[in-house]
């Protein structure tokens, strides 16, 4: 297994601040989003389109492209912050959040966002598209891999285990999943709506391979999809321990910022913070 240098370090860093810093603001400015489980994912998804996935802006629909898909598809303006930070369209799109006849709706769309390979939002059925996308390229002898988030209020869909199950006795090496795992969602703490838990152990119930991580340590979370990478005979999902709105202080482990957008000046204090770290 490789490690990271400290290069892609510092790059990956770099990317995540400017994830987090385009989500407040595009949030913002439309008045409206999931701000919380954005801002908890930005570490991995700056490491997943700088260092881990092969994809090319240039070159969206490349049929050898590593695939993504998120799941907990609510969490669009980390996915849309990333495509735009990493050039499949421009910036000032961001800003169009949600707006009528702009690109990017409240929740991703496959056939008019450059980028978003699997239109999302309803809870359980992303992954259930990542497991076909991965069986396809079993199927195919494709080289391609399978990338793919999920929530741990999602995954209170009984969809989610039943894609698991499908992944799990085709042994689909090809596909990693992710699950965001702040223990928040929008009614409040997980384990008091509808506890999903314990998570790692459904999983290997179903034949996944399971490792858990911190799901802001960049090493821990490298480490983690090379391991992945190694293992040849079923899929693998992490369990990222994450914190809901990181990076703000004020977000930070509240369940009301899950879809509740800040104001303009507080959006200005937000901003500055995840700049000044």
């Amino acid at each position: 297994m490789t490690k990271l240098s400290a290069e892609q370090k510092q790059l990956v860093q770099e990317k995540a601040k400017a994830i987090r810093v385009s989500i407040l603001k595009s949030v913002t400015e439309a008045k409206s989003g999931h701000p919380g489980g954005s801002l908890s994912i930005a570490d991995v998804m700056a490491l997943l389109y700088y260092v881990e996935m092969n994809v090319d802006p240039a070159n969206p629909k490349d049929p050898k492209r590593d695939r993504f898909v998120l799941s907990k598809g609510h969490a669009a303006p980390a996915l849309y912050a990333t495509l735009a930070e990493k050039g499949y369209f421009p910036k000032e799109e961001l800003m169009k959040l949600r707006k009528i006849n702009a690109m990017l709706q409240g929740h991703p769309d496959m056939k008019h966002t450059p980028g978003v390979d699997m239109s999302t939002g309803s809870l359980g059925q992303g992954i259930s598209a990542a497991c076909g996308m991965a069986l396809a390229g079993r199927i195919d002898k494709a080289p391609y891999h399978v990338f793919s988030i999920l929530g741990d209020g999602e995954l209170e869909e009984g969809q989610v285990w039943e894609a698991a199950m499908l992944a799990g006795f085709y042994k689909l090496s090809n596909l990693t999943a992710f699950v965001d795992f702040n223990g928040l969602q929008i009614d409040g703490d997980i384990r008091e709506v509808m506890s999903p838990l314990p998570i790692g152990e459904k999983f290997a119930a179903f034949n996944w391979n399971v490792i858990e991580v911190d799901g802001h340590d960049l090493d821990s979370l490298h480490n983690a999809i090379e391991e992945a990478r190694q293992v040849t005979d079923k899929p693998t999902v992490i369990v990222m321990h994450t914190v809901k709105g990181k990076g703000v202080a004020e977000m930070e482990g509240q369940a009301g910022w899950h879809g509740k957008a800040p104001s303009q000046e507080q959006c200005d204090t937000f901003v500055a913070e995840v700049l000044e770290v």
